[in-house]
C-alpha cells in the first residue's frame, strides 16, 4: 500500500555554502541530473519523496546575497556553472543579524527596527506557507533556555541568538498558522532549549537538532563504540579539523568556538561512560582549503595484557556537502514526522543526524546504532499510518 504526504514546503535559513549546495543538488536530484549520493535515506521509502521538497524561500543577512535569487548566489556567487534554472525562482530575503555577524561579511538587515525586524519576518514566513526551517546560519553562542517568560524577553529585548530568535517566529506560526518543523543544524541550544522544546509540544510544532554531525564526529562516535563494545580503555583522543569556508573563518571567534567545542566533545562521556582527556574540536581556518577541510584524529587505548595501540585517521572532506545531503532527508523527516502526530522534539531523528541530540541530557549513541533506532521509528509511524488508512469493514 503507497503512503502519500505531499508536498514539503522548505525554508533555508542561512545562504552560505552549505544552504547554496542543498539547493542546487536537491533541484539536480529533482531533474534527474544526479544520483543521491550523501543522502543517508535516500533508498528508504518514506512516503515523501525527494521531488516534493520545495524550496520556497530563504533568508540571509549577507548583504551580497539579499535580494538575489538563489540561481544568481550559486551561479555569480559562488561561481557554481551547472545550477537548475528552478532557482531563479526563489528569492533571498533579508533576515535579523542582531549585529552578530559584522565582523564577517557586509550585513543587510529586513529593517534597522529590531521590533519591526520580527514583524516582517514573521509575515514573510505567514506569506511563503513553509512546511519546514532548515536552520543553517553562522555558529553563534547561545544559552540555554529553560524558562519560557526568560526566553521571550530575551528575544524581543534582541539578546537571544539569531537561530533561537527564528524558532521563537516558528513557533509563533505554529501558534497562530500551523504545525511546523525547525531543524537547527548549527551549535546553538534551540532543541536543547527545554523551554522551546515544551512551546513546540505544546503548539504541534517540531524542533529538531542541535549542530548536524558530518565528518570526522560520526566516525569517532563508532570508533569509541567499538572500542567500548570489545573492553578497551581509552586513554586520550586528539580531533581537531581545519577549513577555508565561512564557516571556520566564524570560529575564529572564541564565543562561536566555545558553541561548537561543546557540541563535539560531549560524545565521549556519552558513548564510553568515563572522562578521557580530550582535544575535540575546530582549530583553524586557512583560507586556501576552501570548503575541503583536513581533518586529524588520534586515539589510544589499552588493550589485554597491557598492550597500547593506537587509531591514526587523516581525512579531507568537502564539509559543505555532507551537511547539505542530510538537509534533504531531515526536510522529509521533519514533514512525516508532523503528519504522524510527533511534536516536541524526536530523539531518534536527533540521534543520527546531530552532534548534541535532544532533548537536553540525552546522549550520544555511535551512529550505527542511531540508524537502526532511525528505521525502527519510520517503520512505526509507516505501520500507524497504514492502520489508519485501511477502510472499515463493516
Amino acid at each position: 500500500m503507497l503512503w502519500v504526504i505531499g508536498m514539503v514546503r522548505t525554508v533555508v535559513l542561512g545562504l552560505g555554502m552549505v544552504g547554496t549546495i542543498f539547493s542546487v543538488g536537491l533541484e539536480s536530484i529533482k531533474m534527474g541530473e544526479i544520483e543521491p549520493h550523501g543522502v543517508p535515506l535516500a533508498n528508504i521509502e518514506l512516503g515523501i519523496d525527494i521531488d516534493e521538497i520545495e524550496i520556497v524561500g530563504s533568508f540571509d543577512v549577507d548583504a551580497r546575497k539579499v535580494g538575489q535569487t538563489l540561481y544568481d548566489v550559486a551561479r555569480g556567487f559562488y561561481g557554481m556553472e551547472e545550477v537548475p534554472g528552478t532557482l531563479k525562482n526563489v528569492r533571498v530575503y533579508p533576515g535579523i543579524s542582531i549585529n552578530l555577524v559584522d565582523d564577517l561579511f557586509p550585513v543587510k538587515n529586513i529593517s534597522e527596527d529590531y521590533q519591526e525586524a520580527l514583524d516582517k519576518v514573521y509575515e514573510l514566513l505567514k506569506r511563503l506557507k513553509p512546511d519546514v526551517i532548515i536552520d543553517v546560519t553562522t555558529t553563534q553562542e547561545g544559552e540555554v533556555y529553560g524558562d519560557w517568560s526568560k526566553y521571550e524577553e530575551d528575544v524581543l529585548d534582541g539578546v537571544a541568538a539569531p537561530s533561537q530568535i527564528y524558532a521563537y517566529l516558528a513557533l509563533r506560526y505554529a501558534q497562530e498558522v500551523r504545525p511546523i518543523a525547525y531543524i537547527n543544524l548549527i551549535p546553538t541550544p534551540v532543541a536543547n532549549s527545554p523551554a522551546i522544546v515544551e512551546a513546540a509540544e505544546k503548539y504541534g510544532a517540531l524542533i529538531l537538532g542541535d549542530d548536524g554531525a558530518t565528518g570526522a564526529t560520526p566516525l569517532t562516535a563508532d570508533l569509541l563504540e567499538h572500542l567500548r563494545e570489545r573492553s578497551r580503555r581509552v586513554y586520550s583522543i586528539a580531533q581537531f579539523n581545519i577549513g577555508g569556508n565561512t564557516d571556520f573563518l566564524a570560529l575564529l571567534d572564541d564565543r562561536r568556538n566555545r558553541a561548537k567545542r561543546f557540541t563535539k566533545s560531549s560524545v565521549v562521556q556519552d558513548i564510553l561512560g568515563y572522562d578521557v582527556p580530550n582535544y575535540i574540536r575546530p582549530t583553524g581556518y586557512l583560507e586556501p582549503l576552501g570548503d575541503k577541510k583536513f581533518v586529524a584524529m588520534h586515539i589510544m587505548y589499552k588493550s589485554f595484557n597491557g598492550a597500547v595501540d593506537e587509531i591514526i585517521v587523516n581525512m579531507r572532506i568537502n564539509d559543505s556537502p555532507a551537511l547539505a545531503g542530510y538537509m534533504v532527508d531531515l526536510a522529509r523527516l521533519g514533514k512525516l514526522a508532523l503528519d504522524a502526530g510527533l511534536c516536541g522534539t524526536v530523539y531518534e531523528i536527533n540521534a543520527f543526524y546531530m552532534k548534541k541530540p535532544a532533548p537536553l541530557g540525552s546522549k550520544n549513541i555511535a551512529r550505527i546504532l542511531a540508524y537502526h533506532k532511525l528505521l525502527k521509528l519510520i517503520e512505526d509511524i509507516r505501520i500507524r499510518n497504514m492502520i489508519r488508512e485501511e477502510p472499515l469493514v463493516e
